[in-house]
């Protein structure tokens, strides 16, 4: 097995690229590090991109914030304008695992480990999060909803990785919130989760939103059933079961240890909503 710990993102894609074995990226190595000591894994080559200027930083662009792909939890539940312009984003961030894996995870390694029930990604699609993507053949942007494929699968081609992402400015009252549940208080894998992000105008009226839903499909879902059933409402009663019946009816979980397929199709209705409420009193709105 080889370690490389290059100086660029054009130097690491190159490595990734040429390597004709089984690679890893290390970022923050949550993931990683207990692949490779239960034997899950034995990659060739292992690339730490943490020396790439840039992958550790939070930096305000365009009115939003673009984010490093091995900016660690903590760092992100410590940055004020960031949680202030993006609470779920940066609370669902902060569920991954334990205080001790928070100074470590990414959400970038979250996204990457292709897991439906992965808690930053709901919170990322229903963001419109767009990631940085560094490969053979340059850079380029991507919807970060176009990165999963199935479990523990990413529609990475070769050689590519994510440098970065990208948080755009949130149109004025707007908010966003993440809600997940899970059999354990904390430090657990979520049953069922839901994000929700929205914008409401000077009435009260939801003018745009977006509403994804995680653990309850091969990937984490972008849902625009789940978003018709908000936009035009005030969020009132029906609208809230709207949403929930449009939430449950998007579902096709798997039945497991933690949870059956109507647990999860049932919850994650009731998680849309409560998300949804909590999004929409952020933004400035009165139920």
């Amino acid at each position: 097995m080889q370690y490389a710990k290059p100086k660029t993102a054009a130097e690491a894609a190159r490595l990734l690229g040429a390597e004709t074995g089984v690679t890893r990226v290390l970022a923050g190595g949550t993931d990683v590090m207990v692949q490779l000591k239960a034997g899950m894994v034995e990659p060739a080559l292992i690339v730490d991109i943490k020396g790439i200027p840039g992958i550790r930083d939070i930096t305000p662009e365009a009115g939003g914030f673009r984010i490093g792909a091995a900016v660690a939890g903590l760092e992100l539940g410590d940055h004020a304008a960031l949680c202030a312009m993006y609470p779920g984003v940066t609370e669902a961030a902060q569920l991954i695992g334990s205080k001790q894996v928070q100074g470590r995870c990414s959400m970038v390694g979250n996204l990457c480990n292709g897991s439906p029930a992965a808690d930053a990604v709901p919170a990322l699609f229903a963001a419109g999060a767009i990631v940085r993507i560094e490969g053979p053949n340059g850079s380029r942007d991507a919807a970060v909803e176009t990165i999963p494929t199935a479990p523990g699968r990413i529609s990475l081609a070769k050689g590519e990785i994510i440098t970065s992402v990208f948080l755009p400015a949130p149109a004025a009252h707007s908010a966003d919130a993440y809600l997940r549940f899970i059999p354990r208080t904390e430090m657990d894998i979520a049953v069922a989760s839901a994000g929700v992000s929205l914008t409401i105008d000077a009435s009260g009226t939801i003018t745009a939103a977006r509403v994804a839903l995680g653990a309850v499909a091969p990937t984490v879902m972008l849902v625009d059933a789940c978003a018709a059933a908000l936009i035009g409402t005030k969020l009132d009663a029906a609208a809230q079961e709207a949403l929930e019946q449009a939430a449950s009816a998007a579902a096709k979980p798997i039945a497991d240890k933690r949870g059956t397929i109507e647990f999860r199709t049932k919850v994650v209705g009731v998680l849309a909503r409560r998300a949804a409420v909590i999004a929409y009193v952020r933004a400035g709105g009165q139920l």
